[in-house]
């Protein structure tokens, strides 16, 4: 899916990123260091077209059908004068880690081969959707609400668009306008996208323009033929270390790394530096979100130079642990088993 490199406004530089066609995905070494959210500079990029440049003094964001009483249009101004709420939300691409079917299961399964870069934390602000379904009258009746992006049409399925049960998009979900203190970059939705804490990227409607409320069930090609039956993401870790990379034997070394699921708050993370022989318990640090990450890092100092395979498994609130494989996607969505991840130690 999607077009060239010009698909994405801002050029982004290798060293954060690894480019795929009209998407990009953030390199985890580019995080170490880094705090809690992941920088708007560094934060991937999923589009299925291009990045559209719209004018904030004339985008209007409609909220319109039969579920609602009161049809009306909200300007950038208007909506950013509401009651809004800051909140530390994971989003994360439905094919994030997909490329680890083919390398690790070897069952490959078309799409872009993400590694497991298509993921960010962001401190977003925002209208609460709920606020703005009440204020246009929200009907007792209401089932689905259908976000739609103003990027142009994708191929013959039109623009992007997905349902949500009205019960989640008055739960948690967050019409935001700000992306870590500042308005939303143009390649990540500017002016406004939707949030939607826990779910699968796609979810997240990016250039949101219009709110369909209906009284009814609704399909799209996003979840019918795309993204059907897709949810939450499982359990996921992700070493902040580049891919093959060198560390000295007879040194101690510090390895860090972040979890995260879609299915509640991570609250334990196991380290492995013998491919899955033995485990270590990770050090936690901070608060773990339920709808975020949690970092960790776990002290090693390897003895013999040589090929290693790092892996960490992470489990969540609700029990789930990352398996060793996970079960085949026919697209390639929700890959969350232990990444392997290949380094070399060297002589010091």
């Amino acid at each position: 899916m999607g077009q060239a490199l010009a698909t994405i406004v801002k050029p982004l530089p290798d060293s954060l990123f690894t480019l795929h066609d009209g998407s990009a995905e953030m390199r985890w070494e580019a995080m170490a260091g880094q705090g809690f959210h992941t920088p708007n500079d560094r934060f991937f990029v999923r589009n299925h077209t291009f990045t559209p440049l719209i004018d904030a003094g004339t985008w209007r964001l409609r909220l319109h059908g039969p579920g609602i009483r009161h049809p009306g249009a909200y300007s950038y101004d208007e909506l950013r004068s509401m009651p809004s709420r800051t909140m530390d939300v994971a989003i994360e691409c439905a094919g994030n880690g997909r490329r680890f079917y083919a390398t690790q299961q070897h069952t490959p399964t078309p799409g872009t081969q993400w590694g497991l870069g298509a993921v960010g934390v962001a401190r977003w602000r925002g209208v609460p959707l709920r606020y703005l379904l009440e204020q246009a009258g929200l009907r007792p009746e209401a089932v689905d609400v259908l976000p739609t992006g103003l990027d142009a049409p994708f191929e013959d399925y039109g623009h992007v668009r997905r349902p949500l049960p009205v019960e989640k998009a008055l739960d948690d979900v967050l019409v935001a306008h700000e992306m870590n203190g500042r308005p939303l970059p143009p390649d990540h939705g500017f002016p406004v996208r939707l949030v939607v804490p826990g779910w699968v990227g796609i979810a997240s409607i990016k250039w949101l323009g219009d709110i369909e409320v209906a009284t009814r069930e609704l399909a799209t090609p996003w979840n019918t033929v795309f993204y059907r039956e897709v949810t939450t993401q499982p359990v996921k870790s992700a070493f902040e270390l580049p891919w093959d990379t060198a560390l000295r034997a007879g040194a101690r070394h510090l390895l860090r790394g972040r979890s995260w699921s879609g299915r509640g708050r991570v609250v334990r993370v196991e380290v492995s530096v013998d491919g899955g022989h033995t485990w270590k318990r990770a050090e936690l640090q901070g608060k773990s979100l339920a709808n975020a990450w949690i970092r960790w890092h776990v002290g090693w100092a390897p003895r013999r130079p040589g090929p290693v395979v790092l892996m960490a498994r992470a489990t969540d609130e609700s029990g789930a642990t990352q398996p060793l494989v996970a079960p085949r996607h026919p697209l390639g969505y929700c890959f969350g088993a232990v990444a392997q991840h290949p380094i070399t130690v060297v002589s010091g």
